[in-house]
């Protein structure tokens, strides 16, 4: 990849959901684990299914899927038929649920990061797309350490 801009976003991404590299880090904590998947392989469906503040990490993390499936049809310049509400009525998951939408998270981000792949140049849509990808990722990032906090009280 010989384009600065989809190399920033890409390290940006990994950054977001894998964690910092190297104990370095442009806006995560720095260091191992702090990442999304690191975060929530720390959790049980129990904790993900507490109420906190009207939601739920198994909802954060559902919604946070369901954005990267949305920017990959964008990326494919496909119109998805989107329902936004629906991964906001997730409250209660079992482990077996759990551990699916954590792998389907991650399928839905290696999926993004090859499409990133593939990319030669950026156009407007794309580039507000993957810029928004980054933004809506580490807010909810944020969110779910934020309400790992009230639970872990």
């Amino acid at each position: 990849m010989d384009n600065p801009m989809l190399e920033a976003v890409r390290t940006l991404l990994k950054e977001t959901f894998d964690g910092p590299e190297e104990n370095a880090s442009w806006y995560t904590e720095a260091k191992p684990g702090s990442g999304l998947f690191g975060t929530l392989e720390k959790l049980s469906a129990e904790d993900a299914s507490i109420p906190v503040y009207g939601t739920t990490i198994a909802a954060q993390t559902d919604h946070t899927r369901y954005y990267l499936w949305v920017a990959n049809y964008y990326l494919n310049e496909e119109e998805p038929k989107k329902d936004w509400d629906a991964s906001w009525k997730i409250t209660n998951v079992d482990k077996i649920t759990w551990t699916q939408f954590n792998d389907e998270l991650q399928q839905e981000y290696t999926k993004l990061l090859k499409k990133i792949d593939l990319l030669d140049s950026l156009d407007e849509q794309k580039s507000n797309c993957l810029l928004g990808v980054i933004a809506h990722s580490a807010y909810h990032l944020g969110s779910i350490r934020q309400m790992i906090k009230a639970i872990k009280v």
